[in-house]
């Protein structure tokens, strides 16, 4: 395995720690899956709805239909992670997300080709097909094997690492949206997801082989690097006595109350986001608008991650995800009165800056804290596929909630009260790796 992970060059070898290039090669990895998450998709979907034949609710069918598609395969992704990886696995997902790209640049020559078909079925399946590519090794494998990858190579350290992993990161997904919509206003929606697949499936997969290192000791390294001890100051371990199996960590109450609050966020913020200027437009506010909110989001997002990533090393984390809960519950209110007072705009544009601050924290920090290394792909990979389940489900309900109720605000009411409900049982969770009082209780 050793030589394996010396091939190109032996990190070993570096002049300083080689984990802080894994967490930039981590962070370029994060970036590159954009086109698969949903704030890539969002700028295009007016586009498609204009070129296409095809209607908003079969559009969020076919993200819907594409996304589970996806988080049904996440689990088994995560498996296959442990098992080769991280470098093989995201060279991989770089390959064929690229490829995927690709393909979506020529879905409407595509549906012209099944001219026997009706457009309509054509176009829906040829899309979901596309859908399920872009979020399943984008959105999915990408994040999923790059946040994981940082993980293992920082372990007192864990919690700043991923506090700087989560502002670079979202520094970048906040400009993605300008960006994009800048492509495609100079070359159009196709070319832009071709250059988009060709940087992607040819530099990037590049990048991966040069750079990418799946954990410290087969790499003749150490967590964390020669890391003194210094003084001694009371945190919560960042790793559980015994690494826990998947079966064993889904009895936990720990795992569903992360998980299910984790899931909620990702069917909000993908439904929101996926429609956010038809949310503005519907509101009586323009595009411009809607896409100038990333930008304080990201702000606000990269203070919650730095101040709560560190905080993370030091305090429960059932704290942070009360936290978490709340900002849902803060830009869901926000979202059922957009369009009536300026405050809405501000309940969404800070709600949405908790929410995503903290999901990068949670996401990372949780799964090694609470149960382990060992089977990390699969116990992270089964509680990414219930996310990413909720990101399909998001857009789809959101596009029924302003077809029945001619705005978006019901949608906005539901999650408000899902957000409530989770509260409790992520005030009675514990750490399930910890003997004795800390430990959270099973479910059997």
């Amino acid at each position: 395995m050793k030589k394996k992970c010396n091939t190109t060059f032996p990190p070993s070898r570096f002049p300083f720690f080689y984990g802080w290039v894994i967490l930039g090669a981590g962070v370029v990895g994060v970036l590159m899956s954009t086109p698969g998450q949903t704030m890539g998709v969002s700028v295009f979907t007016e586009d498609l709805l204009e070129d296409l034949e095809i209607n908003r609710n079969s559009l969020s069918l076919a993200y819907l239909v594409g996304t589970l598609g996806s988080g049904l395969l996440i689990t088994r992704a995560g498996k296959l992670y442990d098992r080769h990886g991280a470098r093989v696995m995201a060279f991989v997902a770089g390959i064929i997300l690229g490829g995927m790209l690709l393909y979506l640049a020529r879905v409407d020559a595509m549906v012209r080709t099944f001219d026997r078909v009706s457009p309509v079925i054509s176009t829906f399946i040829l899309l979901s097909f596309g859908f399920w590519g872009i979020r399943f090794f984008g959105q999915g494998m990408l994040t999923m094997i790059s946040r994981n990858m940082v993980m293992k190579w920082f372990n007192r350290r864990r919690g700043l690492a991923n506090a700087f992993l989560g502002i670079f990161s979202a520094f970048g997904f906040s400009l993605a949206p300008k960006i994009l919509d800048h492509f495609i206003s100079l070359m159009e929606w196709r070319r832009t997801w071709i250059m988009l697949g060709m940087v992607i499936g040819l530099a990037f997969t590049l990048f991966i082989l040069v750079f990418y290192r799946d954990n410290p000791a087969d790499c003749g390294c150490r967590a964390d690097g020669n890391l003194p001890e210094g003084r001694k100051r009371k945190r919560p371990p960042s790793l559980p006595d015994h690494d826990f199996t998947l079966t064993e960590a889904r009895k936990t109450l720990s795992f569903w109350a992360f998980t299910l609050a984790l899931s909620l966020s990702a069917l909000y913020i993908s439904g929101f986001t996926f429609h956010i200027v038809s949310v503005f437009e519907t509101a009586g506010l323009d595009r411009e608008h809607a896409l100038d909110i990333f930008i304080p989001v990201s702000v606000i997002a990269i203070v919650v991650q730095f101040i709560c990533g560190y905080a993370s090393d030091f305090i429960r984390l059932k704290y942070l995800l009360i936290i978490f809960l709340v900002g849902i519950l803060t830009t869901s209110v926000g979202l059922t009165m957009l369009g009536d007072r300026d405050l809405a705009y501000w309940l969404i544009i800070s709600g949405n800056g908790f929410v995503w601050g903290l999901y990068t924290v949670l996401i990372g920090v949780t799964w090694p804290r609470f149960f382990g290394l060992k089977n990390l792909g699969a116990i992270s990979g089964f509680s990414l596929s219930c996310a990413v389940t909720g990101s399909a489900l998001g857009p789809f309900l959101f596009s029924l909630s302003l077809k029945y109720v001619n705005s978006y605000a019901a949608a906005g009411l539901a999650c408000a009260i899902i957000s409530l409900l989770l509260l409790i049982p992520a005030y009675l969770s514990r750490n399930p790796g910890l003997p004795g009082p800390d430990a959270s209780g099973s479910l059997e």
